[in-house]
């Protein structure tokens, strides 16, 4: 990348405290990233109806879809990440790349809306299109996104905010786009694909806007680090490793294959969970107190789950910094597989699995608003016990479960409700399910991530990189002369 341009005023940071304040919370953590993943959020909602209803896609090439795309997905989230490993200019080595995804996210967010074609060259474009949003423009910007908490500071109690403004920002994107949105598209949109695209294309302007945005209020106080120590030595002392030096860095410390199980079995249940939360209040749960209305009973499920992980955001943070992350995370997960017990016992019971419902939410708080600072916090103890950052490599890997969590928890609970029986023919009031379609359903909605929430506990239980952190953040400091 041109070094001049990153000299440009235009160009410069305008975060110039050492330490973490307000403005680069605000800006650069929470309506940076929300602007950024809308997009996101609502096609988690709503990409599935649109292309089912309005542009008439059948459901076999929306099945497979998504499955042939998770493998370039991986694909472009490791290349993404090892791109941003090999960046060193003044903007960072993650910044340039938020940046440059404020052109390729919003561009490539409304292309799914055009469609110039019909038949066979429609399905085509829909593929490009898609690809082009999950294996390109997405990867760019959601690896440097999640970056940015590890490269931001050292400092384990301004990493934790960060972390959760971070993560509040997806998960506000996921409300806006389950809740909000819908509306939206049932009473204005509906099936006029001219609206859907005027709507995106409005959506593709916060998104660019959003970002840079983002760009101007976030600093790169790590990187920044490696290039004054790199400047007082007159050469380069902190050289890009190979990606199987990385590999070789990241698979020999055990607490990192922890937090990447934890990880992985996390987005695995909850993705398999929400794919299946629709079926579940249609065909198990009672709707007798609801008016037999299961939409009704979704969005009561819904907000008792989102009100309790709302509230925890005043709790998990100042707990985290008293006892520790991996602590405070063991602790709420026993909670939520307290939760999960009680909805998985009483699954056609609304009220009880409310109940339940909302401590398994309450329950996976810390993991979601702490997950990126604890990745953050591996990183630093592999620099100190290797010397090289992995930065890229390992949040390549996160973004990477993150995004194929989904369509293999689709493929999943798909494969659980065909060996269970359950018949998709059968109109909700005038049939009934089998009561081995109904035992799937609530596996799948309930049972499934509980019992990882349990072992989730046990994996955070042993993960203790927090207990010398502060002294080999010191000797890294001491290594690179700062």
């Amino acid at each position: 990348m041109n070094e001049k341009m990153w000299q440009n005023p235009l160009f410069k940071s305008a975060i110039k405290s050492e330490d973490v304040k307000m403005p680069e919370m605000l800006f650069g953590y929470l309506i940076g990233p929300f602007g950024a993943l809308l997009s996101s959020g609502i096609f988690t909602s709503m990409l599935q109806k649109y292309l089912n209803e309005v542009l008439g896609l059948s459901n076999g090439f929306l099945t497979a879809l998504p499955l042939i795309s998770t493998i370039f997905i991986i694909i472009a989230n490791l290349v993404v990440g090892q791109l941003i490993e090999k960046t060193k200019v003044l903007a960072g080595k993650a910044r340039p790349w938020i940046l440059l995804s404020a052109a390729t996210l919003s561009i490539a967010s409304i292309l799914m809306f055009i469609v110039p074609f019909e038949g066979a060259a429609k399905m085509i474009w829909i593929a490009i299109a898609y690809n082009l949003y999950y294996s390109v423009a997405y990867p760019i910007y959601n690896t440097a996104n999640a970056t940015m908490v590890p490269v931001s500071t050292r400092d384990g109690k301004q990493r934790s905010a960060l972390a959760s403004l971070s993560n509040i920002a997806g998960l506000g994107v996921m409300g806006t786009g389950s809740m909000v949105f819908p509306i939206l598209a049932s009473n204005i949109l509906k099936y006029d694909q001219s609206k859907w695209l005027m709507v995106m294309i409005f959506v593709a302007i916060i998104t660019a806007l959003t970002i840079i945005l983002q760009y101007k209020f976030t600093r790169e106080r790590v990187t920044e680090e490696d290039l004054r120590s790199d400047n007082k030595s007159g050469k380069e002392l902190i050289k890009s490793a190979s990606i199987g030096r990385q590999l070789k860095a990241v698979t020999s410390e055990k607490w990192w294959w922890i937090i990447i199980i934890f990880y992985l079995l996390f987005q695995w249940a909850g993705a398999i969970k929400n794919g299946s939360m629709t079926q579940f209040c249609e065909w198990v749960v009672g709707l007798d107190i609801v008016g037999g209305d299961w939409g009704i009973a979704q969005t009561i499920l819904s907000i008792a789950g989102a009100v309790p992980m709302a509230a925890a955001v005043v709790i998990v943070m100042p707990m985290a910094n008293r006892i520790g992350k991996a602590k405070t995370t063991f602790i709420f997960l026993v909670i939520g597989f307290i939760g999960g017990v009680i909805a998985g016992l009483f699954p056609e019971n609304l009220v009880l699995v409310g109940i339940g419902v909302g401590l398994k939410c309450l329950g996976s708080s810390p993991a979601c608003y702490l997950i990126l600072a604890m990745l953050a916090d591996v990183i630093d103890h592999i620099e100190y016990k290797t010397g090289l950052r992995t930065d890229g490599l390992t949040m390549s890997i996160y973004s990477s479960l993150m995004v194929a969590a989904s369509p293999i928890g689709t493929a999943i609970f798909n494969g659980l409700l065909s060996a269970s029986g359950f018949d998709p023919t059968i109109v909700f009031g005038e049939g009934v399910q089998t009561a081995s379609a109904k035992m799937a359903l609530s596996i799948s909605y309930i049972w499934i991530e509980t019992v990882c929430y349990g072992i989730c506990a046990l994996l955070i239980l042993a993960f203790g990189v927090e207990k010398n952190l502060k002294a080999e953040q010191e000797e890294i400091k001491k290594r690179k002369g700062l």
